[in-house]
């Protein structure tokens, strides 16, 4: 059984895809947080498929809880692998998650790299 927590967003999720959808020339910009990792994607949902994604998986250091400067770094990694997809410009999907700290950071480091929202 979900526990309220994960019921809300999911709620939440819905109604901002709604709204938000990737197309060919502004690909979605998808944040995805767990308890272990941040993770980022830039899909085209017209095409259905995944042009770059980072996570702070890739930085090398073994930790257990994702910081602020560690959302930043996996922000200024999806927009270096963005661009050299040839995207320049994305819609961000927060996906359910309140815009605030680590999600706000990945944000913040993705427009240090080049990316516009």
């Amino acid at each position: 059984m979900a526990t309220a927590k994960t019921d809300r967003r999911q709620r939440l999720k819905y109604h901002i895809r709604k709204k938000v959808e990737g197309t060919t020339e502004r690909p979605r910009l998808s944040v995805f947080r767990s308890n272990t990792g941040i993770y980022a994607q830039v899909i085209d949902d017209v095409k259905g498929v995944t042009l770059a994604s980072a996570s702070s998986l890739e930085l090398g250091e073994k930790k257990y809880n994702t910081n602020v400067e560690t959302a930043q770094e996996v922000g200024k990694r999806i927009a270096e692998k963005a661009q050299a997809a040839g995207v320049s410009a994305v819609v961000f999907d927060r996906n359910g998650y309140l815009y605030h700290g680590k999600v706000k950071a990945l944000a913040d480091g993705a427009r240090e790299g080049g990316l516009k929202f």
